[in-house]
């Protein structure tokens, strides 16, 4: 597991820092997102990797800034739009 700064809000990797999945989502919403990003990555489909990362918080508005409703609101509405089928 990575190092975090004592803020929690980013993880350390390599020395650098690279903001932290929002704590405030659910394991299994965040093992959901986790996946669609995993197999946007695998295709290098960029639009559905930026679209997980941001529902996972780790990109866009920083998560700390935002309010409950925001964040949930974010991951709910990007684990929607992951859900639908490509094609």
């Amino acid at each position: 597991m990575p190092e975090h700064t004592p803020d929690g809000r980013y993880i350390v990797v390599d020395g650098r820092r690279r903001r932290a999945t929002d704590p405030q989502i659910a394991d299994t919403v965040r093992d959901r997102l986790q996946k669609h990003l995993m197999a946007a990555r695998r295709v290098q489909d960029r639009a559905r990797t930026q679209l997980a990362k941001v529902a996972l918080g780790e990109r866009g508005e920083p998560w700390w800034e935002q309010t409950s409703a925001q964040r949930r609101e974010r991951w709910e509405s990007g684990l929607a739009e992951l859900d639908q089928p490509t094609g």
